[in-house]
């Protein structure tokens, strides 16, 4: 989730590269879950050997898939990486062996994603005055597209940002780079960010913004501002104002005085220098992956049920951490690991968390890492929708409408994939009746998410578009003795976790495709290097896989697509939780 059929030669070479590999569709009994499967989340083995799947869903075929798609080899699978690339091969030889039929782009597995780089320019520079302030040291700016040169402009103390009593007129700024403080946080936390859509439309003529807040932003945010950006699309070449963080101290050279010694709309030096950008080809191909399971109805099997996950993650750390560490502190102090804080722990913290590592050094021995894996984000939904279509592909009666399964990419980096499919669909847009989207169902036990347990599901935008698809999912549920109570919680009106907005079932929604999003909930591994296959709850994922697979069989399987009880969104418009 994003932070706030092959010929026989083929197959049998998949098999020998440790890919999954199939057993004959009329094998169709399910098999006992391996001795591995069975085992607690924690005591899995680091690595697994991979095992031939078959087309009934298993505990084991989940595992061996998962194994292969989050193992270090695919590099965190970051889209337009490398990994991404080995990530979406990966499912595209399944899908081969699978039988189902290729629907991305002339033919193929693939959709591409239109991707560019965006490189900070080595002539960018600041100095006011004779005094020169250092890239990444004093200064650290971020991509807005094109920026006018700095040279000859004034600069001015803005303010305090969130103070709207403690800010410079629009007018004192025009033509200024502006300088601003922010509001401490709660207990006077130092706050780093602030929304600059809001603070260009404070300062609509200004030409520059510097946050003196640079001292308070974390490293791995710095980290991220000197990395190369990928873009989708065409470059954005409108100009705006320029927007760097600057250090206190780079603040008062720029003011003359410390921000805090400062009058509101006070002038200070002149700035000479520019913020500059150039766009660069993308390395590697974004891609979505996309193919069908054709219906048996002649009238229905051109309309589908669309099953989504995201095949991206994250990437590589900039830096190795010990991985038990970094686990032992997220279980007493992020127990949902990149949506909490965190912070510096308390004596009592400090002893539960030795404790803990304590426990995990009588296990095994210290190991760096760097790789995000993503097993279960989005690991877990990638590999349920291999099990599912597999399944589907051995039914010998096929559903009547057609399934549509399509791997996104670029979640992880604002919804990319799914947003340039659903803006340029495969398939006419208005034939897809339901969005069915999978994120992160590894897990869901108790030590992982309040409330949680053997039959904890999230289910969000079940009924926000379409009432009877929400009533529809709550049946299978029921009649297919599948026993999961769902919390509706992150789908309210509001919650601050803006779930209905941060993963890829949105992007059907503002078309007014009725959706249904589920999760078995954030944990201590969220976006962290300790997302791996080793802690995965196969008999969750299991049962999650099969009931989602009985929900897009019901929904392909009606006479009619499930009627809209809400009005259609504006697909341009903003996403409303």
């Amino acid at each position: 989730m994003v932070v706030r059929s092959v010929s026989r030669i083929a197959a049998i070479a998949a098999c020998a590269l440790g890919v999954a590999c199939a057993r004959s569709p009329d094998e169709q009994a399910a098999p006992s879950p391996s001795a591995d499967a069975t085992r607690a989340p924690g005591t899995l083995p680091l690595k697994h050997a991979a095992r031939p799947t078959r087309a009934a869903i298993t505990e084991a075929d989940l595992m061996t898939r998962l194994y292969v798609f989050a193992d270090d080899s695919m590099e965190g699978r970051e889209f337009g990486a490398r990994g991404n690339v080995k990530g979406t091969d990966y499912i595209a030889r399944e899908l081969q062996r699978i039988g189902l039929d290729p629907a991305g782009e002339n033919g193929t597995w693939f959709q591409t994603v239109p991707m560019h780089r965006r490189v900070l320019d080595p002539a960018t520079s600041l100095r006011v005055g004779a005094n020169a302030l250092t890239l990444w040291t004093d200064f650290a700016p971020i991509d807005q597209g094109d920026t006018p040169s700095l040279d000859g402009a004034g600069v001015i103390f803005g303010g305090v940002w969130g103070d709207s009593t403690r800010l410079a007129s629009a007018a004192a700024a025009r033509g200024k780079v502006v300088v601003l403080t922010i509001v401490p946080g709660p207990g006077g936390q130092a706050l780093w960010s602030a929304s600059r859509p809001q603070i260009m439309r404070r300062f609509p003529e200004a030409a520059g913004f510097a946050l003196a807040t640079l001292d308070a932003m974390p490293a791995n945010a710095r980290a991220f501002l000197q990395e190369p950006q990928l873009r989708m699309g065409e470059a954005d070449t409108t100009r705006r104002p320029a927007f760097v963080w600057v250090t206190t101290s780079a603040a008062a050279r720029m003011l003359g005085r410390a921000p805090a010694d400062a009058k509101v709309g006070e002038s200070g030096g002149t700035l000479a220098g520019r913020i500059a950008y150039r766009t660069e080809p993308a390395e590697h191909p974004a891609r979505n992956v996309v193919a069908i399971l054709r219906g048996r109805d002649p009238e229905l099997r051109s309309t589908y049920v669309a099953i989504g996950s995201h095949n991206d993650h994250v990437g590589i750390a900039p830096e190795a951490v010990d991985h038990d560490s970094l686990r032992a502190y997220n279980t007493v102090m992020r127990p949902l690991g990149a949506d909490d804080e965190g912070g510096a722990p308390s004596p009592e913290q400090a002893a539960r968390i030795r404790a803990v590592l304590d426990s995990l050094r009588a296990l095994r021995p210290a190991r760096r890492d760097s790789i995000y894996n993503g097993a279960d984000d989005d690991g877990s939904g990638s590999v349920a929708m291999l099990e599912m279509a597999e399944a589907m592909a051995a039914l010998r009666e096929k559903p009547r409408r057609s399934v549509l399964f399509i791997w996104h990419t670029g979640e992880e980096a604002g919804l990319l994939g799914a947003e340039w499919f659903t803006d340029h669909p495969t398939v006419p847009r208005d034939s897809i009746v339901t969005g069915l989207n999978i994120d992160m169902i590894g897990r869901g036990r108790a030590d992982d998410v309040p409330g949680g347990g053997r039959n904890y599901l999230q289910l969000i935008g079940s009924r926000r578009l379409s009432q009877e698809l929400g009533d529809l999912v709550e049946a299978v549920n029921r009649e297919g003795t599948h026993g999961y109570t769902f919390d509706y919680q992150f789908d309210a009106n509001g919650h601050p976790g803006q779930y209905y907005c941060r993963s890829d079932h949105y992007e059907y929604a503002r078309y007014g495709i009725p959706v249904t999003f589920f999760s078995s909930g954030s944990h201590r591994d969220y976006h962290m290097v300790t997302d791996e296959p080793q802690y995965i709850d196969y008999g969750n994922l299991f049962r999650v896989t099969r009931l989602i697979h009985d929900v897009a069989l019901r929904v392909a399987n009606l006479d009619h697509r499930p009627a809209l009880s809400a009005p259609k969104p504006d697909p341009a418009g903003e996403c409303v939780q």
